[in-house]
């Protein structure tokens, strides 16, 4: 499939059909292990090489319930030819069948730790340790148990990314039997996409593959059958989890149709949408109402052969899944009964339609697209470009909204489905961790010395392939730009600064193709730090309650049917060159088709001045909401939370971070629920006061995107909020140095440590973009991924001052840490890379400041300048430090990096047996239960 447009940021990808046949998890350890070397190109991470020497807009690999896909972008040909070759080489040809100790480094093998008596038997492998943190998230668990009671005969009953219990089940000879069977060209689709010369591209693929590969002799094409569920009506479902007792949650789903029904699977969406999208949405309020759990989610799940619908769950209370069940029948039987709100169910179709438009993927559109194609292709051939057509649909569907197309559908899918589950997460087993340690313990000590001696030197023979050197001559045979292939800069038009009133407007000269974009910041430094808490409440309950002049769900139904967005939220700006000034805001943001720009004005002004905070109830459910969310990242965003948390300890603005989002503000978050009754009406007119004082315009710097007329009427349709500037009061606490380990329920870990680059006179130069991309490239992932098992780790250095090391999903603390204080030594000695190499650093990071950025993301990165203090020409500078990089620029940051990594500072969020036997001498908190 050739998708063609001229979008320069071109994409290929190929895919393979790989239903699963058990929770073994093959085509997962397949995805990571092809990509560890191939005939052409026989050096061990040739993936990683392409991160650290290409011009990638894209590079990755993802493994889905059926599926297997490698896709790819760039914005250079040459360079996407590069790296479309590496990824034919790998699928078709990898290591594979050479080197079993891929296998064992990306799926599973034995270990022997600690002495004597104390030694334990252990599993390690980076898919391993990858599942073993996914399946300690509760919302993956109960996906997985209702993909299995609503597909008990198909490939959806397995989980593909492998469960750690069946993982250590495959053996080699499986897996190389996997790959045999299912990486072939008449199992695969390829997709081209974007500004590109087609017959180049086809003559590429087919000359260097698909033409000698159809030549060699080969069986007859055995993919794992996929096949289609017959309806069916599942028993309830229950599935005991080691997980706090506010992890606690439960869903209902309904079978769709066949993937081939588009029209249907995109009205199921809207519909979901329509009745469950907000607190006020009827589905969703008649949940909250009867109290049954903290949150309620409904979604399609579309990437499957016959989708389906959920409702679901979370915080949720003993016995609330028969509850639950009940009340969805109620609720959809009254709602198709007396009809749906229909200015509802427009305003949630042209939502979904200007989704689809606006296109805000967040990365490269050629690979989003192809994910979308695949959505209906993998399928069907008939018509593989069902999905990436909507036009069609939405006008259908928009003729159906009167004619009770919508009441239908509802009835169908919840009051007379014939292919139904219902299941539940519920929290218990505490003893779990402990027992599997103790079974880890009597497994070693099972082992004769014989066997001990065994499992020894085969983990010895594993280090000895990982810590090997690649063969020069393999390493200079992967393709390779060099700095002479480094364009100019994007164009980038300067923002332009001026007063509108009493409020300053920053304007943006930026392409946004139809749609206007407004973000409106509103100072926190009139308050005290002991507010700052109550700011980010504010942001959450914004646009969320009652008006003035409307309702929470008539304002839901405005919103959604004018703007493509509007959300409330703060973060924090840190001035370049002074770590005392600290410039924490409350952001207002929106976006809407040029004719609905003033209701970008006057929708955002009501919310803002005429909010009714009076409805603590309401209140309630919001803060409940983000309590289960917060405690949920903890366990699968641990890595975020730990850098975030880290920089508390010696950045004043981590520290004011953590009072609006972090640590601090879960506890606080934590304390007015515990004491809500008695504090409801004084949190009431904490937040109405919070509104009258910040939300003025000397208080407001207002930033724009679109055309001058769209600017002229966000103006006219907007009033003025009047107010002066207050005063600044904040007084942010000084940073406390602190080894912290957080408990939360997982089963690995996130260690973070970090230090002020500043503190350790380190001025910020290109090179430490340079050195941000060879320590995670180069070192980190080779020790601490490869060889540590971790799931993921890296390094990164902010223009403000933050310097950090983490990991991610990784099995050991202290290990870890140690080869973090190792990274500056490394890097001011070991690191020795040919000029080629060289060159790749400098390519890739070059070309990470050039990717293509949609318009939202520009005005936001440029914001961000504006409020830092830098500008494009110091943009610019940097890029020009970053081109003409030679290896000592980077080599001399080595004592800095070194006096970062140790700084007596850690910051771990994971799994209370890892973290108890540290000996890094850590404050542990059980943080849910403190």
């Amino acid at each position: 499939m050739y998708l063609q447009n001229d979008d320069a940021n071109k994409a290929f990808s190929i895919t393979f059909k790989t239903p699963a046949a058990d929770d073994t998890g093959v085509f997962h350890i397949l995805e990571h292990s092809v990509l560890c070397g191939s005939e052409k190109f026989p050096v061990k991470e040739p993936f990683v090489n392409l991160l650290k020497t290409s011009m990638q807009t894209f590079l990755n690999a993802m493994t889905f319930p059926d599926k297997t896909m490698y896709p790819v972008a760039s914005t250079n040909e040459r360079d996407l030819l590069n790296l479309m070759d590496v990824y034919l080489d790998a699928v078709f040809r990898p290591n594979i069948y050479r080197r079993e100790a891929i296998f064992q480094q990306e799926g599973w093998h034995w270990e022997l730790e600690g002495e004597g008596d104390e030694r334990e038997l252990v599993y390690n492998g980076v898919v391993y340790n990858e599942m073993k943190g996914a399946l300690s998230e509760p919302d993956s668990v109960l996906y997985d148990t209702l993909s299995a009671a609503l597909f008990p005969d198909t490939t959806y009953r397995f989980e593909s990314g492998g469960t750690p219990a069946a993982i250590p089940t495959l053996t080699y000879e499986a897996f190389l039997d996997s790959h045999r069977r299912h990486y072939r060209p008449d199992n695969s689709y390829i997709i081209l996409y974007g500004d590109l010369d087609l017959g180049r591209f086809l003559a590429f693929i087919d000359e260097g593959y698909l033409a000698p590969l159809a030549a060699e002799e080969r069986g007859p094409l055995a993919v794992n059958p996929l096949g289609l569920q017959a309806p069916v009506v599942a028993a309830p479902a229950s599935v005991t989890m080691d997980t706090a007792p506010e992890n606690a949650c439960a869903a209902v789903g309904s079978v769709i149709g066949r993937a081939a029904d588009r029209e249907r699977v995109i009205a199921a969406d809207i519909l979901l949408d329509a009745i469950a999208g907000s607190n006020e949405a009827p589905l969703k309020r008649a949940l909250l109402d009867a109290d049954i759990a903290d949150d309620v989610a409904a979604y399609v799940a579309d990437s499957v052969a016959q989708p389906f619908a959920v409702v679901s769950l979370r915080g949720a209370r003993p016995d609330a899944a028969a509850r639950l069940e009940e009340i969805v029948r109620a609720e959809a039987g009254r709602l198709a009964a007396g009809g749906l709100d229909r200015d509802l169910v427009r305003a949630a179709l042209s939502h979904a339609e200007f989704v689809m438009r606006e296109r805000n993927f967040g990365y490269a559109d050629g690979v989003v697209l192809a994910m979308t194609a695949l959505s209906g292709w993998l399928y069907s051939d008939e018509d593989p470009m069902a999905y990436l057509r909507f036009n069609d649909a939405f006008a259908s569907l928009a003729a159906k909204v009167d004619e009770g197309y919508f009441e239908g559908l509802l009835r169908e899918l919840f009051c007379e489905s014939a292919h139904w589950a219902r299941v539940e997460v519920v929290p218990g087993d505490e003893g779990a961790e402990e027992r599997a340690f103790e079974a880890a313990r009597a497994r070693a000590a099972a082992l004769s010395p014989d066997e001990a001696a065994v499992i020894d030197e085969a983990v010895a023979a594993l280090r000895a392939a990982q810590e090997a050197p690649d063969d020069p001559a393999a390493v200079a045979a992967l393709p390779q730009l060099t700095r002479a292939d480094i364009g100019e800069a994007p164009a980038e038009a300067p923002w332009e600064v001026s007063a509108h009133g009493a409020a300053t407007l920053v304007r943006h000269r930026i392409a946004t193709h139809g749609i206007a974009y407004a973000y409106r910041y509103f100072d926190l430094q009139s308050l005290a730090f002991e507010e700052l808490p109550y700011a980010t409440v504010l942001a959450f309950v914004l646009g969320k309650l009652d008006t003035a002049r409307h309702s929470a769900a008539e304002l839901d139904t405005l919103s959604q049917a004018h703007l493509g967005n509007m959300g409330f939220s703060c973060e924090v700006h840190e001035p370049v060159g002074d770590a005392e000034c600290i410039r924490p805001v409350l952001v207002a943001g929106s976006s809407a088709l040029a004719a609905n720009v003033p209701w970008m004005a006057t929708l955002v002004d009501e919310v803002l001045t005429e909010t009714d905070f009076s409805d603590t109830a309401r209140i309630r459910d919001i803060l409940a909401q983000w309590r289960i969310a917060l405690e949920q990242s903890f366990a699968s965003n641990g890595h975020s939370c730990a850098m975030a948390r880290a920089a508390s300890y010696y950045l004043p603005a981590g520290v004011v971070r953590e009072a609006l989002s972090g640590v601090d503000f879960y506890r606080f978050l934590k304390d007015v629920l515990e004491h809500y009754d008695e504090r409801a009406e004084a949190l009431a007119a904490k937040l109405a006061a919070l509104a009258k004082r910040l939300f003025v315009d000397g208080n407001c710097t207002v930033s724009f995107a679109g055309t001058d007329e769209e600017l002229a009427a966000f103006w006219e349709a907007g009033a003025s909020l009047g107010g002066d500037t207050a005063p600044a009061a904040l007084v942010v606490p000084a940073p406390v140095n602190r080894r912290e380990a957080f408990v939360v329920p997982t089963d690995v870990t996130y260690t973070a440590c970090g230090w002020d680059r500043r503190r350790v006179g380190a001025p910020y130069t290109g090179a430490w973009l340079l050195a941000a991309r060879i320590l995670t490239f180069d070192y980190l992932w080779g020790e601490v991924r490869v060889k540590g098992g971790a799931y993921g780790t890296g390094f990164q250095a902010t223009r403000a001052g933050s310097c950090r090391f983490y990991s991610y999903r990784d099995p050991r603390i202290d290990e870890t840490r140690a080869r973090f204080i190792e990274a500056g030594s490394w890097l001011a000695g070991a690191f020795d890379p040919t000029e080629a190499e060289m060159d790749g650093y400098v390519v890739s990071a070059a070309a990470s400041m050039d990717a293509p950025e949609k318009a939202r993301a520009l005005l936001r990165r440029q914001d961000g300048m504006f409020f830092a203090g830098y500008d494009i020409a110091d943009r610019a500078r940097v890029r020009g430090e970053v081109v003409a990089a030679e290896v000592d620029a980077v080599r001399d940051l080595g004592p800095a990096v070194d006096a970062i990594a140790r700084a007596d500072c850690i910051c771990v969020f994971g799994n209370r047996e890892i973290i108890e036997a540290s000996s890094g001498g850590l404050t542990v908190i059980d943080l849910l239960n403190e």
